[in-house]
């Protein structure tokens, strides 16, 4: 795919760009020179007895209308990046254009956020207005992987209840929005031992939940478990400075059962939250940030 990227490329559009406009020219000025083909001005053609094709000239209208073109063709490609890799002369490029059009819409909308970016989330809650554009943000920006409620999925955080992986505070909201998180789960089975080992180890982590469970592999699986305490506690507790969840709850982001609970020890398990410090501005993401605190204190009063 590389031999798509060379400068050959770039000059073998121009060049054809160009051709291609001066054979429109070229077409219609031997099309302009008609000349007889038989006394009769017909061309000698005759199809279904007696319906006979005439060599008339073309319409004017129509030759005026492909000069038209052909004109504003060549006037795009010496404006516009319309010559293999020309810039033109307007200098134009669609990212450019995207940027102009955003920093248009953030200066228009700059007055609207003013009035909030200095306000906390307790009092943005409140404030239908301030709930409304964080409901559309969270919409155009979080909702696919979160869901249009914000409940999230199987590997995609439930954001309405209270078990925060880093935590729930509005700084830290903001800073997960901004900047992204990655939380990584290495593969532990050759720490924690052989693969009974963990299954016992599933069969704790079960028990730490107070969900069914094995009581006697449980118990077995408790010593092998220290292998993962460093990350999660000694009880399961969880490390928000860390982003390691909490086993002693009923939230399970990856699924629940000693299955699942035995695939992430053996395989371990990566998480991506995008940064969007560069699609959202700072005043964005505050008022984004205090409409996610909200979802999992019932204290929005947004449409």
């Amino acid at each position: 795919m590389s031999d798509f990227f060379n400068s050959g490329w770039s000059t073998f559009i121009a060049v054809a760009t160009v051709v291609s406009l001066v054979a429109c020219l070229a077409l219609l000025v031997i099309a302009s020179r008609r000349k007889p083909m038989a006394n009769d001005n017909t061309t000698g053609h005759v199809w279904d007895v007696d319906l006979v094709e005439l060599n008339n000239p073309l319409p004017r209208w129509w030759m005026v209308l492909f000069v038209l073109t052909v004109v504003c063709g060549g006037a795009y490609v010496f404006l516009y990046p319309g010559l293999g890799s020309s810039a033109g002369t307007l200098n134009w490029t669609s990212t450019g254009q995207y940027e102009a059009e955003q920093k248009k819409a953030t200066n228009a909308m700059a007055a609207v956020y003013a009035r909030y970016v200095s306000q906390p989330a307790e009092v943005l809650a409140k404030d239908a207005g301030a709930m409304g554009i964080g409901e559309r943000l969270f919409v155009n920006n979080c909702a696919a992987c979160h869901g249009s409620d914000a409940r999230g999925s199987k590997g995609f955080p439930n954001l309405t209840d209270n078990d925060w992986l880093y935590g729930g505070s509005l700084e830290t909201i903001k800073e997960t929005i901004a900047n992204g998180r990655q939380g990584v789960m290495p593969p532990m089975a050759a720490a924690v031992g052989s693969a009974q080992d963990v299954v016992n180890v599933a069969q704790y982590v079960l028990s730490l939940s107070g969900s069914p469970h094995n009581a006697i592999q449980a118990a077995a699986g408790r010593e092998k478990f220290i292998a993962c305490a460093a990350c999660h506690g000694v009880g399961g507790k969880g490390n928000q400075a860390l982003g390691a969840p909490n086993l002693s709850d009923k939230v399970w982001l990856h699924g629940w059962g000693e299955e699942a609970i035995v695939a992430m020890v053996n395989n371990g398990k990566t998480n991506v939250m995008p940064a969007h410090a560069s699609r959202l501005t700072p005043e964005q993401i505050h008022v984004l940030g205090a409409y996610v605190w909200s979802l999992s204190r019932g204290a929005s009063s947004g449409p």
